[in-house]
């Protein structure tokens, strides 16, 4: 018996979308190679959408996932303006995630490097991004702006450009990932021409135009979000969660930079979630896997220390790495007895979900829930059975191994229903096989739940730690972006490539949980 839960729809993390699928040659199967992303008109694919069925093949090439989904980004963007879809399929939700145009703005770099499109593809691209937000209405009015103090509204109508909806507030954490990749590009596109000189000064605009100052509603913490009807929300961010990067930018910025008691706050809420969970070594624990994930996609974490990580005797690279085995030792142990879970089926972070439905069986409860912050962790356990595939494959650089086992198995078993145009959908329940009203996706008979979207703000840390995984790019380009070394310095980190030392971690490390992770130079 199922009944349709009145809980309400959660509230998504960062993201959703206005893709264009690539079409495929599909006849000979997922080892066909993609076709160059150059030859694609991305207009035409937004109009056109994309082929689904996928057949049945050999185990999953890791390049070949990394591939299709840097595909997401410059596929589904919009070519008048950079802004990417926060989901694909669009559906009745036409807007945009700034999160996810920054994790694109990482993303076009990326592609440069391995091929698939050229330079100069990269910063016409990077370029029109740039000049819509460098040239953005702001102001304080409800409607018709695209932000307020340099800051960014979360959601952004896909064509416009402007604030999607009154619901939407500005917000500061995806302004951080926004701005993450614009200072990215600044130091990537380095060489003396007028395009990538102009991305520079564009870049520098960008970030200079923020005021951190303002976002300090009560000080030093910084603010979630701001919205003209509703002012200030109530909630500043505190550790530990995805939120490291923000206080990076907010202490290196040269115009409005908040003092280096920010961190200190930040860091003083750590000792709430401090503990071991599943018999993992101890560290300071946040649910769901993304929050170990985001800003460790843009810095590199091993063998650099704030005071509270002195104290410990880790790092954060280290904590993350403690974080996912308890994660995945949460899925061996599987205490709510869910389908699918297993030593290589494992990841719960926020994803999308088969919708709000309370099922009744064997004398017990399970709430299914839509989109949710799902995770295990020292905090709190939010488990429905719903995994997600970026859980997993984004721990790469953590625990490269184990999340190659997950990636290869859940291809293997669920690949004709979760791998697709873009690689990985977002998410799938095995043990949801009930007939009831779903929020997105399908049930397959004798399989469960499977999504049919993709969501940015999971599609980006899958792309950029697979690329850290295997190269260490992303974490050499932002190694040298001055605001990013000055944040962490202010913040009180030491040691390792902040000091012209070696970024291997202080904390000792299993050979085996590390595996073939990419020494980055």
């Amino acid at each position: 018996m199922y009944r349709v839960s009145n809980c309400g729809s959660s509230m998504r993390r960062s993201a959703r979308f206005f893709p264009v699928f690539l079409l495929l040659a599909l006849a000979a199967g997922f080892d066909t190679p993609l076709r160059a992303a150059a030859q694609t008109d991305a207009s035409q694919a937004i109009e056109q959408g994309a082929t689904e069925a996928m057949p049945s093949v050999p185990p999953l090439d890791l390049d070949d996932l990394e591939h299709r989904t840097f595909e997401y980004f410059w596929q589904t963007a919009n070519p008048q303006n950079g802004l990417v879809p926060d989901h694909w399929p669009l559906g009745k939700e036409p807007f945009s995630s700034i999160a996810s145009v920054g994790f694109a703005l990482t993303a076009y770099p990326i592609g440069v490097e391995r091929g698939w499109i050229t330079r100069q593809q990269a910063r016409q691209r990077v370029l029109t991004t740039l000049r819509f937000f460098a040239n953005a209405p702001q102001g304080p009015v409800e409607d018709g702006m695209t932000g307020y103090k340099g800051f960014f509204y979360h959601f952004l109508d896909m064509h416009q450009g402007h604030r999607y909806a009154r619901w939407v507030e500005v917000s500061t954490i995806d302004t951080t990932w926004l701005i993450t990749g614009v200072l990215f590009d600044q130091t990537y596109f380095d060489q003396n021409d007028q395009q990538e000189r102009e991305i520079r000064d564009l870049a520098e605009k960008l970030y200079r135009g923020i005021d951190w100052n303002w976002a300090q509603a009560r000080p030093p913490r910084i603010t979630m979000g701001w919205t003209p009807g509703g002012k200030f929300t109530p909630y500043d961010w505190e550790g530990y969660d995805e939120a490291m990067m923000l206080y990076v930018l907010a202490l290196a910025s040269p115009t409005h930079p908040v003092k280096s008691a920010a961190w200190t706050a930040w860091a003083s809420t750590y000792d709430r979630t401090w503990g071991s969970f599943m018999g993992s070594e101890p560290h300071v624990g946040f649910a769901p896997l993304f929050g170990h994930q985001y800003s460790h996609a843009w810095i590199d974490f091993r063998g650099i220390q704030d005071a509270y990580m002195r104290k410990r005797g880790l790092d954060y690279f280290e904590n993350s790495v403690r974080s996912t085995l308890g994660q995945r030792d949460y899925a061996i142990a599987n205490p709510l007895h869910f389908r699918g879970y297993g030593e290589d089926v494992w990841g719960l972070t926020a994803c999308n979900g088969p919708g709000e439905t309370l099922w009744e069986h064997d004398g017990t409860q399970t709430q299914f829930l839509g989109y949710g912050a799902r995770g295990a962790d020292t905090d709190r356990v939010l488990d429905d059975g719903t995994l997600a595939p970026t859980a997993a494959i984004s721990s790469i650089v953590f625990t490269p191994e184990i999340s190659l086992r997950a990636m290869q198995e859940m291809y293997r078993r669920y690949g004709p229903w979760l791998y697709s145009n873009y690689g990985f959908k977002d998410a799938f329940n095995p043990s949801f096989q009930l007939n009831a009203p779903l929020r997105s996706g399908s049930v397959v008979p004798g399989q469960g739940w499977f999504d049919n979207e993709y969501l940015g703000i999971d599609q980006g840390p899958i792309l950029l730690m697979i690329e850290n995984y295997r190269s260490g790019f992303v974490w050499k380009v932002m190694r040298a972006n001055p605001y990013v070394r000055k944040g962490l310095q202010r913040a009180g980190f030491k040691g390792g490539w902040l000091s012209g030392g070696n970024q291997t971690s202080s904390a000792p490390r299993k050979a085996a949980r590390q595996g073939a992770l990419a020494e980055v130079q």
